[in-house]
């Protein structure tokens, strides 16, 4: 499976660093963030998609983190 290397602080953009330092702050888990950071226009594309369709729609947001949490488990996704 392929992996896409992190950025560690020092490699993030501005607006990237400061997502990463607001969810790692909160002792989130920033690995999605300074993965996306590698092309930072799809950063923000993504976080917008994503916002919307966990919140959006017939199903509860909790449920589909519950689900998301399955399917990375299931593919060996610290996330």
């Amino acid at each position: 499976m392929a992996r896409i290397r992190l950025l560690p602080d020092e490699e993030l953009p501005p607006d990237s660093a400061k997502q990463v330092a607001a969810i790692e702050g909160s002792g989130g888990d920033a690995s999605v963030s300074r993965a996306l950071a590698h092309h930072p226009e799809l950063f923000e594309r993504y976080f917008r998609f994503y916002s919307r369709s966990h919140e959006d729609g017939l199903v509860e947001p909790e449920l589909k983190e519950l689900v998301r949490l399955k399917i990375a488990r299931l593919n060996d996704c610290p996330t």
